[in-house]
């Protein structure tokens, strides 16, 4: 009986030591191509499958949450509550250690294609061993690069490596402490609904001509419905994680935008600087009740009257015109 227990208990604590969830920063890893998208979208598939991943040095017990960003030279590994995303740890992983291994990543995978495509079989082993031994020299290097940090086994060190590649190629690395972009903050309740999809239209709508964010005042959790709408207009909203005003690093924007009523109070208590601070009455879908297709077209209906109204709004400002409306 006491192994019996003894097994369950390992398969209880094996069942906590992972993550289940991995988000993209949308403001830091850019691209509108379709491939890339899919690419990280199976990298991010792969390491869910099956992975081993806890931080070291907290208390926290998992299943655990992964947001990340690219930061200069550094990926950022936020590790999140998966249904509440409060923060965890966060760590700065500098990308220089690697970039040898990258670069081989890239020249083997293409190796590997076409092989593939042309190759005698012998060939296709043989490029398929140099692959496995990039992924097995970048994967020790991590576990290494993150010993007392994050502790993953070798498995998951090599899907992790994969999603780097996949991620940092198209980062979008602007300063944004120097950056001469216009600026424009969404906030709303819980940065589940409103607040995000205004910030995804405006990149989609300025692509590299504006910084977008959004916050809410309290935390909120990912919304499967604003996932759907926005897919259909070719936005991969699966990448978000919600953040709260008090996560703000940047304290100026020139144009702050307010869309749930509690929004107003909570900037002035956060004493934002802001060219001008807007509040539109825009209604919760997450309220509405009904049917499975009622709500989605309330979500519908919010996506499309964001979209208008975000890109009227942000025209002038982008165009180099007055933030104040």
């Amino acid at each position: 009986m006491a192994t019996a227990n003894g097994t369950a208990k390992a398969k209880s604590l094996a069942s906590t030591d992972r993550l289940v969830t991995v988000t993209l920063d949308p403001n830091t890893i850019t691209s509108i191509n379709p491939d890339e998208v899919h690419e990280w979208r199976i990298a991010i598939y792969d390491l869910l499958e099956d992975n081993s991943f806890r931080p070291a040095r907290v208390a926290a017990v998992g299943p655990f949450a992964l947001h990340m960003s690219i930061v200069g030279n550094a990926i950022v590994l936020d590790v999140r509550h998966p249904e509440t995303f409060q923060p965890i740890a966060a760590h700065y992983l500098s990308l220089t250690p690697f970039r040898r291994l990258i670069r081989d990543y890239f020249r083997i995978r293409d190796a590997y294609y076409e092989a593939i495509r042309s190759a005698q079989p012998f060939q296709i082993e043989t490029v398929d061993m140099a692959r496995r031994g990039i992924h097995n020299e970048a994967a020790e290097l991590l576990r290494t690069r993150l010993d007392n940090k994050l502790i993953i086994d070798l498995n998951t060190a090599r899907r992790l490596f994969t999603l780097i590649c996949a991620v940092q190629p198209y980062a979008s690395r602007i300063d944004e402490s120097k950056s001469e972009l216009p600026s424009v903050l969404f906030v709303c309740s819980m940065n589940s609904v409103r607040s995000p999809i205004a910030a995804a239209i405006a990149r989609k709508a300025f692509p590299g001509r504006i910084i977008a964010r959004s916050v809410g005042v309290n935390g909120g959790k990912a919304d499967q419905f604003v996932h759907e709408v926005m897919e259909e207009i070719g936005v991969d909203m699966s990448v978000h994680t919600p953040h709260i005003l008090d996560e703000l690093v940047a304290n100026r924007f020139d144009l702050v935008i307010c869309l749930s009523d509690d929004a107003p109070e909570a900037v002035a208590r956060k004493g934002l600087e802001a060219g001008a601070i807007e509040a539109w009455h825009i209604q919760d879908p997450s309220l509405v009740e009904g049917s499975r297709d009622v709500v989605l077209a309330a979500y519908r209906d919010l996506r499309d009257t964001l979209d208008k109204r975000v890109r009227a709004r942000l025209e002038p400002l982008v165009s180099g015109g007055s933030q104040i409306h």
